[in-house]
């Protein structure tokens, strides 16, 4: 005799590939879910039963786990469903579409009528979950595929994401480009070579604690950017700002302003210069914020040269060219 918890199948069926799961996880309320006639099916079972087990044993699926479909959710899903089985997508022109249609093609595939009653959805950790209450072998393989189904969804989408964001970048630089009416060629050229060598400097941001390289690579371009001179406005300098302003160009001048020039400051400044080419130094102590200036670009910048990347900070490129903010000092 069955025990209580136990599904008595309706009759014979096959486990179903994982491929063919896939087809039938939709996305809804921005969970990726199987609907209970689906779950039926790939477990042999009628429905009304499959949904009397869970109903028996209903504290162990809260909602993160499975929610019945609103009237709203349900017309707007069957619609879906009609449209893209119409226009045939297919998997493999998935990445050519948005985040967005990616979930709306998941819909394709899922074959279920008609429905009575409002369906229910079962989230990942509600199909796990199954596992405790549908306990037939045939149950329990069927899970299993169920689960490595969603892991291969969640890998294929994750996947997508550097392509979705490379195309975005693609369309914002084309779109910069029509501005100079350049010819279409040289516009496609001109867009990669941006993405490829990062020519293009931003105008501001901001980097995070942690991103220390970032913040560092940042200040290293800028100065290498230089052409003739490099002024840093900065309360705060030790020998670590030397080391970055060495990288500039050879010729260009640098001259660092500072709040208070102590005498260790002041040897690490003797000693670099008896070896490197000279930075001079200069007391300066009418600045709160950091300044940056590379030729006659001035940089706002939110930390000292020496912190980059320990806390928060950001950059803006100023419109006031690096004469007029010298001529105030």
């Amino acid at each position: 005799m069955a025990k209580k918890n136990d599904i008595v199948k309706t009759e014979a069926a096959t486990i179903q590939s994982v491929e063919q799961i896939e087809s039938l996880i939709l996305s809804i309320r921005g969970k990726q879910v199987i609907l209970d006639r689906d779950l039926a099916r790939l477990y042999g079972v009628e429905t009304r039963v499959l949904n009397q087990a869970v109903q028996r044993n209903i504290e162990r699926f809260p909602e993160d786990f499975m929610f019945q479909l609103t009237k709203d959710e349900y017309e707007n899903m069957s619609s879906q469903f009609v449209t893209t089985s119409k226009e045939g997508i297919s998997r493999s022109q998935i990445a050519t579409l948005n985040e967005n249609e990616i979930l709306k093609s998941q819909n394709v595939i899922s074959s279920w009528g008609g429905a009575r009653k409002l369906p229910y959805a079962f989230t990942e950790n509600g199909i796990a979950m199954l596992s405790s209450v549908l306990r037939s072998p045939m149950a329990i393989a069927t899970n299993i595929h169920i689960m490595r189904a969603f892991n291969a969804m969640r890998h294929f989408i994750g996947s997508q994401a550097q392509v979705f964001q490379r195309m975005e970048n693609i369309e914002k630089n084309v779109l910069a480009l029509n501005a100079h009416q350049i010819d279409t060629d040289r516009k496609i050229e001109e867009v990669f070579r941006r993405l490829d060598d990062h020519s293009e400097n931003p105008e501001k941001g901001i980097f995070y604690d942690g991103q220390i390289f970032d913040a560092y690579t940042f200040i290293n371009e800028r100065i290498r950017e230089a052409k003739k001179r490099i002024v840093l406005i900065d309360n705060y300098v030790d020998d670590s700002v030397l080391t970055m302003l060495d990288k500039r160009n050879k010729g260009v001048d640098a001259v660092v302003y500072t709040k208070n020039i102590s005498r260790q400051l002041s040897l690490d400044f003797e000693k670099h210069n008896a070896q490197y080419s000279p930075i001079e130094v200069k007391q300066f102590d009418r600045a709160h914020d950091r300044f940056l200036c590379i030729d006659d670009t001035v940089y706002l910048i939110g930390a000292s040269l020496k912190d980059l990347g320990k806390k928060w900070f950001g950059f803006v490129k100023l419109e006031q060219p690096t004469d007029e903010l010298l001529s105030k000092m």
